[in-house]
Order: C-alpha cells, then sequence, then structure tokens
C-alpha cells in the first residue's frame, strides 16, 4: 500500500514538472516568440508602432491594450478586428484606445 502511494506522489510530481516546463518552452507563432503563458508584448508592440509618428505614446497604449488582452494585431496599422478584445478597447470620449 505504502509503494504504491509512493508511486502515485511521485507520478503526480512528474506531470506536474512536465506541464511547467512545456509551459515555458516558447513557440513561434506569427514571427513573434510567444510563450504559452502569454505574448511577449513588448516586442509585438515595437513592431506595430515601428512607422508611428508618435511612437513612445504608441508603444504605451499598445503595451497597456496587450496586456489586457493577450494579443496584438499583426502588422504596423489595421488589422484590429483580428484581436476582438483590442478592437473593443475605447477610451472615454469613445475613441478607440489601441494603436
Amino acid at each position: 500500500m505504502a509503494i504504491s502511494k509512493h508511486f502515485i506522489a511521485i507520478l503526480m510530481f512528474s506531470l506536474l514538472l512536465l506541464h511547467a516546463v512545456q509551459a515555458d518552452h516558447l513557440i513561434e507563432e506569427n514571427g513573434l516568440k510567444r510563450s504559452l503563458l502569454g505574448i511577449n508584448c513588448g516586442a509585438a508592440c515595437v513592431n506595430r508602432c515601428q512607422l508611428s509618428r508618435r511612437p513612445n505614446l504608441c508603444k504605451r497604449a499598445c503595451g497597456t491594450c496587450c496586456a489586457r488582452c493577450g494579443c496584438v494585431p499583426p502588422g504596423t496599422s489595421g488589422n484590429q478586428q483580428l484581436c476582438a478584445c483590442y478592437y473593443n478597447q475605447t477610451t472615454h470620449g469613445g475613441k478607440r484606445k489601441c494603436p
């Protein structure tokens, strides 16, 4: 009986460790490095804001939207419908918040 409890405990620990290793593994998705735990918002927003006239403002707004939504649309502008949460973020004045 003690051996089976010990075996189950080791098996559960092994599965937990395997899951943690897989969650930390980086994958390539749409040319951006993305972790299974979330998107790399910094790199995605640098790419998104590279042609902006106000890059610091763009990166700050993009970073806020990315942190809330977990996605950034591809390209430097448009394509916001590909990330519904990003597309639906608005300011108090009703303007689109995310670049």
